[in-house]
């Protein structure tokens, strides 16, 4: 999901260089539902299920004259050369050279590891390769109107909120190490709603562990709250309820991009990751890194007898933030 938004200063700019080509879009069901209704593309081809074969397959029946490869993954660039594209271009990197025809380079370190730089800039790259004008970042989300009756209908607390509505994005894809800890979203749930009569909701992914997240959440908290992991509800949907939202608190996942690109206020909770690879330049977000020896490691699961960097960050500085944006 993050990678998807980040991408989107650069399939901007790949659209204004080349305004009368027919583009077509690759990727995933959620990709496509982050992405639509959108004018960067002409078509799109969700990724179908089966071998390297039936999609090199499905592309070549197409017979497209350029691929190009955002993914950095090993197997998007052997799928592009099995479907004989003529020109293929991306980055040089997880040993897929020989499938390249042009070839960007990542910045890295003197020891060889990649180079913390952000990803918006990193996707621009290769647009400007293409020619195009990589000068605007700013990032933006298309909106379906017609879903956000449909949101609250499974959300009806969100008609004519008493106070600001603010959104809790306790998950993240990445691993645990990223998550801050149920009981202190909890309280700052309970802060929030007492400080300024605020309708919270937790944002959540349908699946176990984050609807575990959702529910030891509500549990500790004295207040009401709304929950996605019992009202789940489509990615069209989420972007129209982000789009509703006055702040958003989220750990540094695909959500927070999501507000973000809304223009929306929004405190990030950084621990285990450096936020040089997600810096966005958005002037509404406070940043919080939690403060450990042994960040940023960048690992998923953390290999301490404690969560030292998302355990540093407090419940009281995260209110304060929570303060500055409000107002």
């Amino acid at each position: 999901m993050g990678d998807a938004i980040l991408c989107i200063p650069a399939l901007r700019a790949i659209r204004r260089r080349f305004n009368s080509a027919h583009i077509t879009f690759l990727g995933s069901t959620v990709a496509e539902q982050l992405l639509c209704p959108g004018t960067f593309n002409d078509a799109w081809i969700t990724l179908p299920g089966g071998n390297f074969f039936v999609i090199a397959k499905k592309l070549a029946a197409n017979k497209f004259t350029h691929a190009i490869l955002f993914k950095n993954s090993f197997e998007s660039a052997l799928i592009a050369f099995m479907a004989r594209i003529p020109s293929r271009i991306g980055y040089a990197r997880e040993a897929r050279s020989f499938f390249l025809t042009e070839k960007l380079h990542p910045p890295t370190l003197p020891n060889g590891k990649l180079k913390p730089a952000p990803m918006i800039d990193y996707y621009l790259a290769i647009a400007s390769w293409l020619g195009a004008d990589t000068t605007d970042r700013s990032m933006e989300m298309p909106i379906d109107n017609a879903e956000k009756e449909n949101l609250l209908e499974k959300l009806p607390e969100l008609n004519n909120p008493a106070g600001p509505v603010i959104i809790l994005v306790p998950g993240g894809a990445f691993g645990p190490s990223k998550c801050w800890p149920s009981d202190r979203f909890a309280q700052t749930a309970d802060r929030l709603i007492e400080n300024y009569n605020a309708t919270v909701v937790i944002s959540v992914a349908a699946n176990t562990t984050e609807q575990k997240i959702a529910s030891e959440i509500s549990s500790h908290s004295k207040h009401r709250l709304i929950s996605l992991a019992e009202r789940p509800i489509s990615i069209g949907q989420l972007k129209v309820l982000f789009s509703t939202a006055e702040l958003v608190i989220a750990n540094d996942t695909g959500p927070r991009h999501i507000a973000i690109a809304l223009g929306k206020k929004t405190v990030t909770l950084f621990g285990p990751n450096d936020p040089a690879w997600t810096e966005t330049g958005c002037e509404n977000e406070i940043q919080i890194v939690g403060d450990a020896p042994c960040a940023p490691c960048a690992r998923p699961k953390c290999r301490q007898t404690e969560h030292l960097c998302m355990k540093a960050i407090t419940v009281e500085s995260v209110v304060d933030a929570a303060k500055k944006l409000l107002g």
